[in-house]
């Protein structure tokens, strides 16, 4: 897909699945113009292009990208230089597992104020064993061997955000590979890059290229 014009990403920066869109966008050497968006306060140009209302949302001149792997395949099918669609066919079942059985309870333990007391730890231990389930299936320092792939970069943000729930008990659990696999991606440099913060987008306002 050729682009004639500069996509515009509507992003968050805490958000799992805008982190991972930033990522693979970036690794695609993808130049957008990125409109930080404040959940709160949601400008009316978002509200009007993004069928989902909800960050991340890649605006081409042909399209409007609304899923976050959505916008990670499309980056990637224009430019993959480090090969991340090179992965097997379990890899979108270990992101589909992430996505469908594990986001629940991870949000039911991150806002655990929202639900009943005595669930919390249930929940917890849910999302524990699921990652257990990974971390046993994982092949060497990233899911499939040696060499990263969209599988890795696609989970890594969800399972950032149910460690620093509370990052001591999650260091306590004896993981097997899962714990050098986070911390490999969150010291890295195309991590922290694609962190920097943005102030909020408003009509306007000069425009701000990412990466």
């Amino acid at each position: 897909m050729e682009v004639k014009e500069t996509p515009i990403l509507y992003s968050f920066r805490r958000c799992p699945y805008a982190i991972r869109a930033r990522l693979a966008l970036s690794s695609a050497n993808i130049k957008v113009e990125i409109r930080e968006v404040v959940l709160k306060e949601k400008p009316k140009e978002f509200i009007e292009v993004s069928a989902s209302k909800t960050v991340p949302c890649l605006v081409t001149d042909e399209s409007v990208i609304d899923e976050s792997l959505d916008i990670m395949l499309w980056a990637l099918n224009q430019n993959d230089p480090e090969n991340w669609l090179d992965m097997p066919d379990e890899g979108f079942e270990v992101i589909n597992l992430i996505e469908d059985k594990f986001k629940p309870y991870l949000d039911k333990t991150k806002y655990s104020s929202r639900y009943p007391k005595d669930e919390f730890e249930g929940n917890r231990m849910i999302a524990t064993d699921i990652l257990k389930d990974l971390d046993r299936f994982q092949k060497g320092k990233y899911f499939f061997g040696n060499k990263m792939s969209l599988c890795d970069v696609a989970v890594f943000p969800f399972v950032r955000q149910f460690a620093f729930i509370n990052i001591d008990w999650f260091n306590g659990i004896q993981w097997r590979n899962l714990n050098d696999w986070l911390n490999y991606f969150l010291d890295s440099e195309m991590f922290v890059s694609c962190q920097k913060k943005y102030i909020k987008w408003e009509s306007g306002n000069s425009t701000v290229y990412f990466p």
